[in-house]
């Protein structure tokens, strides 16, 4: 297992803390009435009193620096040995003007940077598992960057080592996709259901670059993940695929940003949900087409199913257009299981509890089609069945 390294910092980071720290202690909370905050009640939430913790990072073992080549090394390390690669990378793309954002920068201790130069690729996909180990909070960060033509696959799993553990989990992630790059980013969350969970997530994509990202929620008692993409650079696409599955008593809530900032881009948005017992769930998304982008195409969908009459789904897209030369649809949708898709089976002698499962799983597997073939499609097709299967045993 990897851990953040000991060291004295350099003035630029240790600026930065110091930065962070202040607007900490300035900026307040979002309350019910902050936009974008309505369904998610922070009321009870005090951040202060979760002191830092511990945490460890599966999957960095035997990687390091190669002359020339990819760069893959714990953040903490990386700044110490590569500094070139992290001092003006670092912040560019998440703003510190942030609540959470700010935290993050005063308190993170364990991070990767993940650096491919030009025309390199990484050779195999990078699996990460990062552990919040016992209570407190953990202020994850991760750096990737490629340049021109670069390739790279990153997975993320955030986690928590014991299971009965109560804390947060503050993350914040910034993806530079340089012109021709391709991007493939996996991002799954599996922490305890009494911990909360806060993510930033960012990605900036050049001329023609391209990035496929996954979002998986499936742990947590409360909290918020946004995720923001902007396609900054004529021909640049992204293909944005979640899921998330809740029980008890989780409230899960994804807020998405697709922003077109360049003309000739494309995006296209699909997160589907499955919710049990008194689990409840958001999802807003926002298409924003900035002036000039012509030629947009964009399109975004969520949509719930619910296993239970006391689940509860909200689904809020939105459009913010700007130029009048664009195609931009979305869709939403929140719905219980489809009687006469069960009538149907039930008739053909399928029992009950086997013909809702072969319903929900057709409905959470479309999602795993969006990715292609290959290994990150059956990773992800076994991780829905996974979760499926715990949800339908807690029901």
């Amino acid at each position: 297992m990897a851990e953040a390294v000991a060291t004295a910092e350099p003035d630029w980071l240790v600026e930065r803390r110091r930065k962070g720290a202040s607007l900490a202690r300035e900026l307040e909370l979002p309350t019910p009435k902050s936009k974008g905050w309505e369904f998610t009640d922070l009321s009870d939430l005090d951040l202060d009193s979760y002191v830092p913790g511990a945490g460890t990072v599966d999957g960095l073992e035997g990687l390091a620096t190669e002359d020339g080549g990819p760069v893959v090394l714990p953040l903490a390390e990386a700044v110490e040995r590569v500094p070139e690669l992290v001092t003006a990378r670092f912040g560019s793309i998440v703003s510190s003007d942030d609540p959470f954002v700010a935290r993050n920068e005063r308190d993170w201790t364990n991070g990767v940077l993940v650096y491919v130069p030009r025309g390199e690729r990484l050779a195999e996909p990078l699996r990460l598992s990062v552990l919040q180990e016992g209570d407190g909070s953990l202020g994850w960060r991760a750096l990737i960057v490629l340049e021109e033509e670069a390739q790279a696959e990153v997975w993320e799993r955030y986690a928590t080592g014991d299971g009965d553990a109560e804390g947060l989990f503050n993350g914040v992630v910034e993806l530079s996709v340089g012109p021709g790059a391709n991007l493939r980013y996996v991002c799954e969350q599996e922490l305890s259901d009494r911990t909360w969970v806060f993510a930033t997530q960012r990605a900036e994509l050049a001329r023609d670059a391209s990035l496929e990202w996954v979002a998986l929620g499936f742990g947590s008692a409360r909290g918020k993940v946004r995720m923001e993409t902007e396609l900054g650079g004529p021909g640049s696409s992204a293909k944005v695929t979640g899921a998330y599955a809740g029980a008890g008593r989780q409230h899960l809530d994804f807020d998405t940003t697709q922003e077109h900032a360049a003309p000739h881009t494309t995006s296209d948005l699909a997160f589907r949900g499955v919710l049990a017992d008194r689990a409840t769930a958001v999802w807003r998304g926002m298409i924003r087409v900035d002036p000039g982008a012509q030629q947009t195409d964009a399109f975004q969908e969520s949509r719930n199913l619910l296993l239970s009459k006391r689940a509860h789904a909200d689904a809020i897209p939105g459009l913010e257009i700007e130029a009048n030369d664009v195609r931009c649809t979305h869709a939403a949708a929140v719905a219980q299981v489809d009687l006469e898709q069960l009538f149907y089976l039930r008739t053909r002698g399928m029992p009950q509890p086997q013909a809702e499962r072969l319903i929900i799983d057709g409905f959470l597997q479309e999602l795993a089609e969006r990715t292609g073939g290959g290994p990150l499609r059956e990773a992800l097709s076994e991780a829905l069945d996974r979760r499926l299967g715990e949800i339908l045993a807690e029901a």
